[in-house]
């Protein structure tokens, strides 16, 4: 059973290659906060074009790895692309807010490649590992929305409408607003993080090993 924590839950770094790994984590965070700055559903839109990636990644390594030791996946395999499915829609949904601009789409194609390949090497290096790094970029998922929240509700953000696609995907009130949908989302996103650090867990302790 997936254990499921708080929105502020943070699993202390207890291994060095997780202090390293953490310490990757917040110096992207750190770009992104320079680049993105206040425009969080620019940076939202950005985010959720690299989130996508490492639900795909692990799914596919996972589906192969069964197929060639004959092993069951223990349901892992639909967990994490169910998860890659979920990013996607977190942008389907933000992109009806926030229009990248012509820099931000060039970024996007540089930094889904780059991330992509980075995060293909690690999963072929330690997969359990590159779970528990996914696991601390959506801890800074979810402190991401929770600031957008904030901003919303000092009156930085303008609180206008949810986008239709994503009133319907998260079964929201009709009268939704940006506020009720970045709320869904930051609920998806503890779940990832969750999802993610416990099956670290699970392959390190090798309670789970295919």
């Amino acid at each position: 059973m997936i254990p499921e924590h708080g929105t502020n839950y943070h699993l202390p770094p207890k291994k060095i290659s997780d202090q390293l790994i953490r310490f990757l984590v917040k110096f992207l965070r750190f770009f992104a906060d320079l680049f993105f700055k206040d425009r969080y559903a620019h940076r939202a839109v950005f985010i959720e074009t690299i989130a996508a990636i490492p639900g795909m990644v692990g799914g596919a390594f996972l589906h192969f790895k069964c197929l060639r030791k004959i092993k069951d996946d223990e349901g892992w395999i639909q967990t994490l692309l169910d998860e890659a499915e979920n990013e996607r829609m977190h942008l389907m949904a933000f992109i009806q807010i926030a229009k990248p601009s012509w820099l931000e789409r060039i970024l996007i194609y540089f930094a889904q490649f780059g991330f992509g390949f980075f995060y293909t090497t690690l999963y072929l290096c330690s997969s359990g590992l590159a779970h528990r790094f996914v696991g601390y970029l959506e801890e800074e998922a979810v402190q991401s929305y929770t600031d957008y929240i904030t901003h919303i509700d000092n009156g930085t953000i303008k609180n206008g409408p949810a986008p239709e696609m994503g009133i319907h995907y998260w079964k929201l009130k009709k009268n939704a607003t940006l506020r009720d949908l970045i709320i869904a989302i930051r609920k998806d996103e503890c779940h990832h993080r969750d999802v993610n650090h416990h099956l670290s867990n699970l392959i390190r302790g090798e309670k789970f090993k295919v």
